[in-house]
């Protein structure tokens, strides 16, 4: 398989490979879902990675659906790697889809719709996606009686905040039921509720992790978040063009910094908690994420431009003021090493010596 595509991104799977003791892992077996999505790829590679680095004897089941999709990410698959494929909607897997030999210790749930326009598009396909598939993840972790489940959610599930806010895990704002947008983060939130009734009625032992922007080198093909597209603005020299006013307080993480906190909290978490995965340095703006970008890493050389629609077409989240705090999952050993100049300027040269820069 050609699971690493560039040097940076080496250079993050080796970092990730020295984080933390993967002998746990030694001959266990884990299942991952949203394994063509930002997160799960970069999952997929560091658990492979490790792998073969310390002789694990890991088997990975990957849950697709598209497995084209995954060979031209990937490569063809080799006995060597240790990887089953599952062809499965998430709505529609069940323990059947499961081989018969195959038992599973650890589960990382991290497929989710996550794209902006497709929530307002498609928002019921974004709830159901949400909800049913999670229930299914979940009754193939009750099956399996696993050491871990690990689900991906997302900061958004904290809502929005009239005063700028320091973000615990137990605290939360207030989400719109009746906004369309709000079917993405609503959803996470009864994903969330979901994984605690499981634990609670069947002693399934969820740890959650409420992701912040991730990014860095190795995103996939047609990626447009905003990092992608500021990125892109750098390497082709054009101006960075925001369609809100970029109020709306961000917290990021890069992403070699996002899966070795998944991973920690795998292994180390405690059951029924949810921990923030965030680089408190990295916490900005929008709009003064756009003029570091421009003026640090264009050297000056693009503008930012305002242009505002009078709808929300684009599907943009609330504006939002508030940073994750992460003091709950540094105490399990995790600590963030890339800060927010540094994941844009790895990101670009991955962008560069990949083509991936349409």
């Amino acid at each position: 398989m050609n699971i690493i595509n560039d040097s940076t991104l080496k250079e993050d799977m080796e970092f990730i490979s020295n984080s933390m003791n993967f002998k746990q892992l030694e001959d266990k077996t884990i299942l991952l879902t949203g394994s063509t999505g930002l997160v799960g790829s970069q999952l997929l590679r560091a658990l492979h990675y490790c792998n073969n680095k310390y002789n694990l004897n890991l088997t990975i089941v990957a849950i697709v659906r598209n497995i084209s999709k995954f060979e031209k990410m990937f490569g063809m698959i080799d006995k060597k790697d240790n990887i089953i494929l599952i062809q499965s909607d998430i709505t529609d897997i069940t323990e059947n889809n499961i081989p018969s030999n195959i038992s599973i210790d650890y589960i990382i749930h991290a497929a989710s719709i996550t794209a902006s326009k497709q929530m307002i598009s498609q928002p019921v396909d974004t709830i159901m996606t949400a909800l049913m598939g999670t229930h299914n993840i979940l009754e193939i972790a009750k099956k399996h009686a696993v050491n871990a489940f690990v689900y991906i959610s997302s900061m958004e599930v904290y809502g929005s905040f009239n005063d700028e806010t320091y973000v615990h895990e137990d605290t939360m704002g207030y989400i719109n039921p009746l906004a369309l947008r709000s079917n993405y983060p609503l959803g996470k939130r009864m994903c969330e509720n979901m994984c605690i009734a499981y634990s609670e009625q069947y002693r399934v032992p969820v740890r959650i992790a409420r992701l912040s922007q991730t990014f860095g080198a190795g995103i996939l093909p047609g990626e447009n978040r905003v990092f992608a597209q500021f990125a892109r603005s750098v390497i082709y020299n054009k101006d960075i063009v925001l369609h809100t006013k970029g109020l709306s307080e961000g917290n990021y993480c890069y992403t070699r910094d996002t899966i070795t906190a998944i991973l920690t909290i795998m292994l180390n978490g405690e059951n029924q908690n949810a921990y923030n995965v965030s680089n408190e340095e990295c916490h900005t703006t929008i709009a003064d994420m756009a003029k570091m970008v421009a003026s640090k890493l264009a050297s000056g050389q693009i503008n930012v431009i305002f242009d505002i629609p009078e709808t929300n077409s684009y599907g943009y989240a609330c504006d939002t003021k508030m940073k994750l705090n992460t003091d709950k999952l540094r105490k399990l050993g995790w600590k963030p090493s890339v800060n927010l100049e540094e994941a844009y300027r790895r990101l670009i040269k991955s962008m560069i010596e990949t083509r991936m820069t349409l």
